[in-house]
């Protein structure tokens, strides 16, 4: 086993709840096994500025509930050139910083094979991403929490809608990928579903409106995600408007409080689970490989599967939403 004497820890792209569970995890594991942990604020633009932060047991106490990321993110266009990573290079060297453990989604994973192929420096990462998109694994740290908000939202955007007969379209996120809309539509029993993943079929959509109308449905949910091809959830309303002006439209953006709030118990879990197996895959010699789930088992998968394979939605869940909403 590779014994290190310092490994560094960032969290990178959008934040997810759970991603400071995850940062506990790692500082922990690593002072289980002698390793110091040194935190790496604003993630690969902080690797850049050498913003680093010593981290203690005590520092990633009473954090396993926060959402956020303590060690904080942000986007870098310097650490996209040769010159700013070389730099990050040496302030990791001059810092003693022997292996790095990064926490995101795809945009960080790819920065770490980059920087971990120019410089032979060993990186494991964490998915850290609500969209849940990442090939490899099955589930991201996030996506549970990110779920729930949504269910938690339209629940009670369903009391008002059922109280003045209305259609709401709710626009979620999932700029490239559906899974937080087909997976919170089915569990809010939303009438309809539009995701990047599946050709929009509006001919059907207003088939079903039209038979709702005339069975008298008091309200009407349809959750889009915002890459979807129609445009989002107000080009979509607007399109629908046009051929069924008899219905009360109204269109609710959820925007960031997706990202916000407490994770979920289920978030904490395979955040402490990933953030351990990424301590024990460096020990392991492991490097450019994510740590993920698979069939609830932790797997290692190569950074350039999980950035250049995608991962797809399961279609059989929209047949599925037909038929509970016979």
């Amino acid at each position: 086993m590779t014994k290190f004497k310092r490994i560094g820890v960032l969290t990178s792209g959008g934040d997810a709840p759970g991603m400071n569970a995850a940062i506990r995890a790692v500082v922990r594991a690593g002072l289980s096994n002698n390793i110091n942990i040194t935190g790496i604020i604003r993630g690969y633009d902080g690797l850049v500025n050498g913003e680093f932060r010593e981290m203690s047991s005590r520092k990633v106490s009473n954090i396993i509930h926060r959402g956020g990321t303590i060690l904080k993110s942000a986007r870098s266009e310097a650490f996209r050139t040769q010159e700013g990573r070389y730099k990050s290079y040496r302030n990791l060297i001059e810092e003693g910083i022997e292996a790095l453990i990064v926490i995101g989604g795809d945009g960080t994973f790819t920065g770490a094979r980059i920087f971990g192929e120019e410089y032979d420096f060993p990186i494991v990462g964490i998915p850290g991403t609500i969209d849940n998109d990442l090939f490899g694994t099955d589930m991201t740290i996030g996506f549970d929490t990110a779920i729930n908000t949504v269910v938690e939202a339209v629940d009670k955007i369903r009391d008002t809608a059922s109280s003045h007969e209305r259609l709401f379209f709710i626009e979620v996120m999932g700029k490239d990928a559906g899974f937080i809309a087909l997976r919170a539509g089915i569990a809010t029993g939303a009438e309809a579903i539009f995701i990047p993943e599946v050709q929009t079929e509006l001919d059907d959509f207003e088939s079903y409106l039209f038979n709702g109308s005339n069975q008298r449905k008091s309200s009407n949910i349809v959750l889009v995600a915002e890459g979807d091809e129609t445009g989002g959830a107000f080009k979509l309303a607007d399109k629908v408007k046009i051929k069924f002006p008899q219905y009360d439209m109204r269109v609710t953006i959820l925007g960031h409080i997706q990202r916000g709030g407490s994770p979920s118990a289920y978030d904490r879990y395979i955040a402490s689970r990933l953030g351990v197996a990424a301590i024990e895959a460096l020990m392991d010699n492991q490097r450019s490989i994510m740590v993920g789930l698979k069939h609830k088992e932790i797997d290692h998968i190569p950074f350039a599967q999980t950035i250049k394979h995608h991962k797809e939605a399961d279609k059989t869940l929209m047949a599925l939403l037909k038929t509970l909403n016979y």
